[in-house]
This record gives C-alpha cells, structure tokens and sequence, in this order.
C-alpha cells in the first residue's frame, strides 16, 4: 500500500488521457512515476497493462472529497483484481460487482461484504445464493421474476436489502450500444410499463427482504451533468410516488456510473465538481418540492476511476504501406482491446523511449489478429520513422480493457503491471499457452 505522505493533493489528478505520473519529454523519453516505459517493457514483455496506482488512489479520493455525503461504489465491470479490491477498500469506497466471479474476487481480499452492490440484469440461482450468502449489503433487483427467487434463499430471521432499478427514459451515453437509460432494452423496469411499481409491491410483500431505495444506470462514458440532474428528479418523483403509494419512504437513491473520460488530448471527461454539486442540488430541490427527506445518494463510478490510469505497451512487429494507408502492426490486438472493434473507439499513441527524424505521418495501428477489424488507432500521427521494435503506448487503457479481454486466436491475455513511487509490480500474470491448453481437458 502507498503511504498517505508520497500521495500528491487531489488536484494534480491529470485530466487528459495519461495517467497523472506519465511523462513525455522532447526527445522521445516516456515515463510512469519516474520509471522508462522502455525498461518496464524490457522488464515485463508486450503487451502489457501498466496500472498507475498514485492516480486511482488520488480518483477514490476525488470522488469521496466532491461527494462526502454520498456512497462512492467502485464499478468492479471496468477493471478488477484482488490489488485494486484491496486499494478500493482501503480507499473507503464500496464496491458494485455484477458476477459471481466480480463478488468471489472482492470476498477474497477480505472486502466488507455490507459495502457490496450486486447488480445483473439475469443473475443465476447460483450468484443470487453466493450474494445471499456472502451478505453482501444489497442486491439490484433488476426482474419481476428474481424477487421470490432471492426471497426463497434468504434464511429465516434475515432480511436482505435490495434496490429496484428502474428505467427513467433518459437518452445518454457515448454509443447506442452503452445506452441502458432508456426503455426497451434489456435493463431496468419500465415505469410507462407498471413494471417498476409492480417489482416495488412485491418486494415489500416479501418479508425476508428490505427495499432500501431506488436505482438506475443511464449507459455509458457521459460527459454531461445535465441527463444526471434529470434521472435524478424523475428518481426522487418515484420515490415520492411510493410514499404516497405504500406510505413508505426510501432511504438510499443509486443513481449509477458511466462517467466519461478522456481518450483523446483533445477531449474532457465529466467534470466531477461540476456534477457533483448539480446532482446534488437537483436531488435536494425536487425533495424539498415533493416534502420529502432527501435520501442517501449512491454513485458507481468505474472507467473515471481506472479508465485514464492505465496505459498499454505494444511492441511493433511491422510496418506495411498500402496504397491509401500506412499499417503500424503490434504484438497485441483485439484481444487485449476490442472497445475499436465493438464501439469505432479512438485512442492517444504515441512511440516512446527513442528521438525521431522526418516528422510526424498519420497512420493506423493494427493488431496481429486474422480480423480485417482488428484496429487498435484509425488514422493517428506517428512518427514518420516508426519501424520494427519500436515500443508504442496507448492512453487510457485502465478500463474496459483487461475486463474485456479474451483469449481469440487462442493468444494469452497480457500482464496488469502497478507502477508507483515504490516501484512496478506484478499484479495479474500474462496468460501462456500452458494456462490456455490447462482448461483442454479432452485430448
């Protein structure tokens, strides 16, 4: 764990797409709190996943700090190990996971099981009887049908809290594909519907459970406050409605994560003061204008707490000019980052540890996959002199990225590497061919 004296004040945090202690210099020198990219991918091989621990520790605390009334629960979807369980719950914050793999990782490093969230949209008879079990602190309840299935695991003299994720109809999130806000998907309950208020009847009906308040998740990597203060007043107009409804008031407001960052130089992520004091503001307003008390608010941030901590080091195999392009091929690919392929993602690169001579050319990095898809950059400036050997970096890459990697062409997933003012380390092993052919059990 690092020391609290070694930590700079949370305003240092970096708002790019590099994490806080990356540095670049005139002549091509790159480093990760003071240590070479070069010599960490000498040391460490490629790719690799470089984790700056100094900048998701400053990240919790910037959220704790802009939110100190509220939850602050980490998003275990954007990147988990046992390290940053470990660092999340030293942080102070809680954790949401949505797997039984995400809550067996949390459990093992002594995480509080009372600061847990479980949520999924199609939680199995086995996840629900490992969250009961491992009593965790709530679960979402995100289907009529899995109310009298979780009350059924509950053993007598128990009650389990859980949230009601409801749809609030609200359009936000950078793809079509990351938008879980609005109706007519597969997450959530549907207010126009009545299924929302029929999930809230049946949880009060059930003995054996604690309806504790409310949740919703608008989708993805939003950069505006503006679709939070507006779930927030359509959540707090549901509450006031089940009040009236079943003279119950709610204690806890979830409104979740997808929080945006940057990618680019060129682009900001969501302001988290700015956002912070305008989901607060509108949650006590629309309170205060329906009589009620204002609830305990919950936020689930996980890609602006990992997501511009990360970087990933690729080595270059080759470089092929086409007739319209020039392709940068890496030893990586979609399988260690497929957010190209699935979202048309863009990305900051850039060759490090050496000078360079002829400018600057736009090219596209590609991966070394059998996919015509398998795209890491589309079009993004590089050195004109790039060849063979060279080390490339790729901001933003501490979310969504190991999380979703996979093991296609059957090539391993690489390392996690925490980098920090006492030096790197090992924290996830890069995946070999032993590890692959382990799980073959038919030859």
């Amino acid at each position: 764990m690092i020391a609290m004296t070694t930590m700079p004040p949370v305003a240092e945090i970096g708002r790019g797409p590099w994490p806080s202690a990356a540095w670049f210099g005139p002549g091509g020198e790159a480093t990760l709190a003071g240590i070479p990219l070069v010599r960490l991918a000498q040391r460490f091989g490629t790719p690799a996943y470089l984790l700056d621990e100094t900048d998701v520790r400053l990240r919790c605390r910037a959220y704790r700090a802009a939110l100190p009334k509220a939850e602050i629960a980490y998003a275990a979807k954007a990147f988990l190990c046992r390290a940053m369980a470990d660092w999340v719950r030293s942080e102070g914050l809680s954790l949401d996971v949505c797997s039984g793999g995400e809550l067996a990782v949390a459990l093992s490093v002594g995480f509080p099981a009372e600061r847990i969230i479980f949520h999924g949209n199609a939680k199995t008879p086995r996840e629900l009887q490992a969250a009961v079990t491992g009593g965790v602190g709530r679960i979402v309840v995100d289907n009529i049908g899995e109310i009298n299935r979780l009350a059924a695991l509950v053993p007598f003299g128990r009650r389990q809290k859980v949230l009601v994720r409801v749809v609030p109809d609200i359009a936000a999130g950078a793809h079509a594909a990351v938008r879980t806000g609005r109706e007519d998907q597969q997450f959530g309950l549907s207010i126009a519907t009545g299924a929302a208020g029929e999930a809230v009847a049946r949880v009060l009906a059930q003995p054996s459970l604690e309806l504790a308040g409310l949740h919703c998740h608008l989708g993805s990597q939003i950069t505006d406050a503006a679709p939070y203060e507006a779930a927030a007043r359509v959540m707090v107009e549901q509450m006031a409605r089940i009040r009236e409804t079943h003279g119950v008031m709610l204690a806890e407001l979830d409104l979740g994560g997808g929080h945006g960052i940057a990618y680019l130089q060129s682009e900001r992520g969501l302001d988290l003061v700015d956002y912070a004091g305008r989901l607060t503001a509108a949650v006590e307003e629309r309170c205060a204008g329906l009589g009620l008390r204002a609830p305990r608010l919950v936020v689930e941030p996980g890609r602006a707490i990992s997501g511009p901590a990360g970087l990933t080091l690729y080595r270059v195999i080759s470089v092929k000019k086409a007739l319209n392009h020039t392709y940068v091929a890496v030893d990586g690919g979609m399988s260690d980052n497929p957010r190209h392929a699935l979202y048309g993602s863009r990305y900051e690169v850039r060759v490090v540890g050496r000078s360079h001579q002829g400018g600057m050319r736009t090219m596209t990095v590609v991966g070394h996959h059998c996919e015509t898809g398998d795209t890491i950059a589309d079009d993004v400036p590089l050195p004109a002199d790039v060849h063979p050997g060279d080390v490339i970096a790729v901001a933003a890459t501490g979310a969504y990225h190991h999380s979703m990697a996979s093991t296609y062409n059957l090539t391993g997933r690489p390392p996690v590497v925490a980098v920090g003012p006492d030096g790197a380390r090992l924290l996830v092993r890069r995946e070999e061919a032993g590890d692959l052919m382990g799980r073959d059990v038919g030859f």
